[in-house]
């Protein structure tokens, strides 16, 4: 009797391992999760120095600092997708002192529920302004201010619709937009900087229809161009001056941490200057991507441009 219990015990031990074993075996089933964060943080450094040089020059070192982040939630018929982009850079050059190069707040929400494939209704609202002063003359502050901490602020909220085939495109189109510019240095409160009526006026209600696009683009293996286009009019006051931006981003990664990027930004606002504005950077450095793992429905396969 005791042989044949401990022989019981003996197989039902073996059995018992071996459901364990299995079970260890079975493959864990992948979870989709819903939010998704991919960012890019980048510090670029840029230095000349000269000794005794005939062909003459100035001793310099610049840098730039910038973290770009897109924090997107998916789920069935919802899309909330949030961009948070933030630059900014200096040169100092001998003789001259220290000049700002670079300065963005780039801030934006916006909210969709699908209603077809690929289109969504939405809600949104965006934030741009800079972290520090401007001047005349290159930024030297010793010159005449022209710019601040939200002087100028442009802050947008609306209404519209949202087309995103994948996450290599979006567009939104609002056809109702508020847009406030906000003038919050005093000595910047005058008529007609920034579109402002009065001297003292702190703020410019505008409202009218604002028109974003993004585009992300891979030229080839670790070369990638990222688009960004604005356009906006307003209804209530000469609805032709169109606001109109483009930017443009050429990052070439050399590997892991070291990428070069060049940037191209053209501006055309009536209430800042009547005139054409552009800004171009080239920079060479350091780089670390940002990048949770996780899926984003079926469309995973798309994010190339940020992948490590």
């Amino acid at each position: 009797m005791g042989k044949l219990v401990f022989a019981i015990a003996v197989t039902l031990g073996i059995y018992a391992h071996a459901q364990e074993e299995k079970t260890d075996e079975q493959p864990v089933s992948d979870t989709v999760k819903h939010w998704s964060v991919l960012g890019k943080n980048t510090l670029l450094v840029n230095q000349t120095a000269f000794s005794k040089w005939v062909g003459g020059g100035a001793n310099n070192v610049g840098w730039l600092a910038g973290a770009n982040y897109n924090l997107t939630y998916e789920k069935d018929n919802d899309l909330w997708e949030n961009i948070i982009i933030l630059d900014y850079g200096q040169n100092n050059t001998k003789g001259l002192g220290t000049r700002k190069t670079q300065d963005l707040i780039n801030i934006s929400t916006n909210y969709g529920r699908k209603f077809s494939k690929s289109w969504y209704m939405s809600a949104g609202a965006g934030l741009q302004t800079q972290f520090s002063a401007g001047y005349e003359d290159g930024n030297n502050p010793q010159a005449k201010k022209i710019s601040n901490f939200m002087a100028p602020g442009y802050l947008n909220l609306g209404l519209g619709i949202t087309y995103r085939p994948n996450d290599n495109i979006t567009v939104n189109l609002r056809p109702t937009n508020a847009r406030w510019t906000l003038v919050l240095d005093k000595e910047l409160q005058t008529a007609g900087t920034y579109g402002l009526k009065q001297d003292g006026d702190t703020s410019l209600l505008q409202f009218g229809f604002l028109g974003t696009a993004f585009y992300k683009l891979k030229i080839m293996e670790n070369i990638n161009l990222t688009n960004t286009a604005s356009i906006f009019s307003n209804y209530l006051d000469h609805p032709e001056r169109l606001v109109l931006s483009y930017g443009a981003i050429l990052n070439m990664k050399v590997n892991k941490f070291i990428s070069t990027n060049i940037t191209v930004d053209v501006l055309y606002d009536h209430n800042q200057i009547q005139k054409t504005q552009l800004k171009q950077t080239l920079g060479i450095g350091f780089a670390y991507t940002v990048d949770n793992g996780v899926k984003r429905s079926s469309r995973q396969d798309s994010q190339w441009w940020i992948k490590k």
